[in-house]
């Protein structure tokens, strides 16, 4: 199966159960500790080895105010991110997007990704914590 076989494969699986673990407040908590993998490399509201999760749903991949340490793959992706595309990049990030720096080797746990994702949708709305403009 070539690149585009295996995007649209993956397009056409089912979106994640992001919203019911939205309603789940240890669901929420879960997803928190999940994040924490992440920290050695992303913050909420700095960019730092990877950028910012600030205003993350609904921007484009590669335009995270103020980083500019984007690979090419990820700067040409063309990906807005929201539930399904950080559902299918965070299961294999390397898989979705070949090219990209991103050296994590995913979530694989379908109930992880979907507690990660709804806190992500929690945590990096505009407001307390996260101040960069959308």
């Amino acid at each position: 199966m070539g690149p585009a076989s295996a995007l649209a494969a993956q397009a056409a699986r089912p979106a994640p159960a992001a919203t019911e673990a939205a309603a789940d407040p240890a669901a929420l908590r879960r997803g928190e500790q999940v994040y924490s993998r992440c920290v050695a490399c992303h913050a909420i509201e700095a960019n730092r080895t990877g950028p910012q999760h600030c205003g993350l749903f609904g921007r484009s991949a590669g335009t995270a105010p103020g980083y500019d340490a984007y690979s090419p793959a990820m700067r040409d992706a063309k990906i807005v991110w929201d539930d399904r595309s950080l559902d299918r990049f965070l299961q294999a990030p390397t898989e979705f997007l070949p090219g990209t720096t991103m050296g994590y080797a995913g979530v694989k746990d379908a109930r992880e990704r979907a507690e990660l994702i709804a806190w992500l949708r929690v945590a990096t709305r505009a407001g307390k914590a996260c101040s960069v403009a959308r």
